[in-house]
């Protein structure tokens, strides 16, 4: 009996040119697809793929971000093997140490590759299944989508013909890597070529075995990194110094370009975009009459082909045509349709200040839960504090002022001067400036908690600072209405 097949998202790259909202530590996989309350691209990519045929998936992720994943995992209710990538290695180590970790369960598991980050329409599952045999039989499938236009930033597979005996499948003549616009133009001409969706199928023994043939060095380094691995409750955390040694190259380039086991499966009547910019966003969303796209709290009068996205307040556009307004918390982006592939621009001028806005959202994951900045001025920074269920947060001071800690919400337990106290909700409790104070969130619903933390000098008692602004946004904090 043929095993189900094991769905194997990646969720490596930061997608640069998707910023504000997409960020190092929160890239655009794991941001709202249309917006608060909607799927994550990574959430989508999962729920794509379960069901009948498709067993738990494995995930491979930065390890910092394994807390984000298993976050949005279970707001989905899914069951996943979180696999920690100590240090980037493109595409290829991660997909081989995925199958190496696959086959210690099951020696005949199938794996389907999957970008977390793309948007696909159409039923993919059903095509997937079709190639399931061919996979099964020892063949590395990858499937290829129709092309609309010559675009240069996407990958190609040139079509060998089909298969006599095997309906649905199709030789591989050459792979060609992200052309330029000529070779590009040219290919869509000719009607042989498809763009390189990302996704492929293949049995995880056979992949171990092209690995053995076509790079001996990465498989040795990836296999002992899988052996030395640690594993905590959450995931497993490949060693950091053998799976350097792996080589920094895609699983294209590692191996199906040099296979003779590869097939290419063309996708028709499925929709794909890598969604790789906000030019992007708005061609594949839900356009007014006016060509417009809107999320969140907008009024744009006079306004056409535009994008505009708020998330936390009204953006009011008027007069305007082919443009992008993109509003965070921390930073808003405006620029015209035309150069939305220049935002990666943007990002590097960001990195070269070394700006926090490059690297995180004013809310960010931690292993124990999430810290979400809700004011922040010369005198004070608020943050709401969301501990995970049998987690416990180190809450440091800040080694030169006090902060003040309020739970919102029963069930924590803190440790000061040897001994273990049980907090209530609407306590408070002053944390000196050089300690570190744990608290334990013993409930099986999340503590939320209120930080405040002064700034140097301002104050040696940090309850005689709760006034004024700091004592609105305190207010707001413990309000869950609007928390």
């Amino acid at each position: 009996m043929t095993s189900p097949i094991t769905p194997l998202v990646l969720c490596g790259g930061m997608g640069s040119r998707l910023w504000p909202l997409s960020r190092t530590e929160q890239p655009k996989q794991f941001q709202p697809m249309g917006g608060p309350g909607s799927p994550t691209y990574f959430q989508a990519t999962v729920q794509r793929h379960r069901g009948a045929g498709f067993g738990d998936p494995i995930v491979v992720t930065n390890a910092r971000q394994s807390m984000l994943v298993a976050r949005q995992l279970r707001e989905i209710q899914t069951r996943a093997r979180i696999i920690g990538e100590p240090v980037g290695r493109n595409t290829g180590p991660a997909v081989l140490a995925a199958a190496l970790d696959a086959l210690t369960r099951d020696p005949d598991a199938q794996l389907l590759v999957l970008p977390s980050d793309h948007m696909i329409g159409g039923d993919i599952g059903a095509a997937v299944l079709s190639m399931q045999a061919a996979a099964e039989l020892g063949r590395i499938v990858t499937f290829g989508v129709a092309p609309a236009y010559a675009e240069t930033g996407y990958g190609y597979i040139v079509d060998g013909g089909a298969f006599a005996d095997y309906p649905g499948m199709h030789r591989v003549a050459r792979f060609v890597e992200k052309p330029p616009f000529d070779l590009a133009s040219h290919l869509i001409a000719e009607g042989t070529a498809w763009w390189a969706s990302g996704i492929s199928l293949f049995r995880a023994d056979t992949l171990v075995e092209e690995f053995r043939r076509h790079d001996p060095d990465t498989l040795a380094a990836v296999r002992a990194a899988h052996l030395g691995a640690t594993e905590d409750p959450l995931h497993l955390q490949l060693d950091a110094t053998a799976f350097a040694a792996a080589a920094n190259e895609p699983t294209e380039r590692l191996v199906f370009e040099r296979s003779d086991r590869i097939a290419l499966a063309p996708l028709h009547g499925i929709l794909w975009d890598d969604v790789g910019a906000w030019n992007a966003v708005h061609k594949i969303s839900d356009r007014c009459a006016a060509g417009n796209v809107t999320t969140g709290d907008v009024l744009a009068l006079d306004t056409r082909n535009s994008l505009i996205r708020g998330d936390s307040r009204l953006i009011a556009v008027v007069g305007l045509s082919d443009v992008i307004v993109v509003d965070t918390p921390d930073a808003v982006l405006v620029t015209n349709r035309d150069n939305a592939q220049n935002v990666k621009k943007v990002v590097e001028a960001l990195k070269s200040r070394a700006r926090p806005e490059v690297e995180t959202h004013t809310a960010r994951e931690t292993r124990w839960g999430r810290i979400e900045q809700l004011t922040r001025n010369r005198g004070f920074t608020l943050d709401l504090l969301t501990v995970e269920p049998g987690a416990t947060a180190m809450i440091n001071g800040t080694g030169i002022a006090p902060s003040l800690v309020t739970f919102l919400s029963p069930g924590g337990f803190y440790e000061r001067g040897g001994h273990r106290h049980e907090a209530r909700a609407g306590e408070c409790i002053a944390v000196e400036a050089d300690i570190t104070l744990p608290v334990t969130n013993a409930a099986r619903a999340e503590l939320r908690m209120v930080k405040l933390t002064l700034a140097p000098g301002l104050a040696t008692d940090p309850r005689a600072a709760v006034a004024g602004e700091a004592a609105t946004a305190l207010a707001a904090a413990a309000n869950p209405a609007t928390a």
